[in-house]
């Protein structure tokens, strides 16, 4: 069992919630000063792209999270005491063709919906690619963007998400905590402010989606490979003056930001398909179990991992 994980640590259980609570509490202390600034987030932010070109931007956002990726992994390694293995998943080692598999499929659905969308409203969409910045752009993205979510995945669903379930000895309380944080971390995007609170219906959606499939499979790799894909297509392929990242991508989006269906359609018809998807290709089994049932406890834990190390 993937929170079970966490019993592989060799640190106190308090350790699993330094990282995550000092990064929340940073993002509450940075949406409170962008509420109350007397500058315009949005006009700072343009005058910096003027200044230094939206790739730069791009990097220096990019870079605390990276940053924070390799603090995660320290953390849990040199302070908590657990192997990256552990980690990330139940099986004995990482699973990559997994992460490879989610994140073609969301890879392939972002850029067909994508597609379909400029192909009925191609009003909305100007062709935006310049090689000369795009090639600089799709490095920078393609190194960094798998660090930035992985460390959110490692941080959300993997300590945080290890930590409650060891100290509640359930699964549904850390599958509804870590799902609703992840979805509220995104209060400072300026979608938000552009499309109001409804967009949350979709972070938080969104975290549901990752929170189930990391419980179903046991693991992070589905999680890890969705969401390297989510930021990587999103970043490449369109970019919007309102949105989080403004980048050379290959259109770009001119419509006028509406809170509509777009918002609703993944969250309540794409992602339940793609669960659908990773049970029949994975034999996902014991539902009820594996997202509602308790936790076991360590002593269970490691007697069972000791029997079926020695039956290896």
């Amino acid at each position: 069992m993937f929170i079970e994980q966490g019993y592989r640590g060799t640190g106190g259980l308090w350790r699993f919630f330094v990282l995550p609570l000092a990064f929340v509490g940073f993002l509450i202390f940075n949406y409170i000063l962008t509420v109350n600034s007397p500058v315009d987030i949005g006009e700072a932010m343009q005058q910096l792209i003027d200044q230094l070109g939206s790739n730069v931007v791009f990097a220096i956002m990019l870079l605390p999270l990276v940053v924070g990726f390799f603090l995660v992994l320290g953390w849990g390694l040199l302070i908590i005491g657990q192997s990256i293995a552990a980690m990330t998943t139940s099986r004995s080692k990482i699973d990559f063709k997994r992460i490879l598999f989610a994140f073609g499929l969301w890879a392939l659905i972002t850029m067909a919906m994508t597609g379909l969308d400029i192909f009925l409203n191609p009003q909305d969409f100007l062709w935006n690619l310049d090689l000369s910045k795009f090639i600089p752009l799709a490095i920078l993205a393609i190194v960094m963007v798998p660090l930035q979510t992985s460390f959110e995945e490692y941080l959300f669903r993997g300590q945080l998400m290890q930590g409650l379930g060891l100290l509640a000895k359930n699964r549904w309380l850390p599958l509804v905590v870590t799902s609703v944080v992840f979805g509220l971390m995104h209060l400072g995007n300026p979608e938000v402010g552009k499309l109001g609170y409804g967009i949350l219906f979709y972070y938080i959606g969104t975290g549901f989606f990752l929170g189930v499939i990391t419980l179903m499979d046991q693991g992070l790799e589905l999680a890890l490979g969705f969401h390297a894909a989510n930021n990587l297509v999103t970043a490449l392929l369109v970019t919007a003056d309102w949105t989080a990242f403004h980048t050379h991508s290959i259109y770009k989006d001119i419509s006028q930001p509406v809170l509509g269906w777009d918002v609703l359609i993944p969250v309540l018809v794409i992602y339940p398909l793609m669960i659908l998807i990773f049970s029949k290709k994975y034999g996902w089994k014991q539902w009820r179990e594996r997202l509602f049932g308790p936790v076991m406890n360590k002593e269970v834990f490691m007697a069972q991992n000791d029997a079926a190390t020695h039956m290896a």
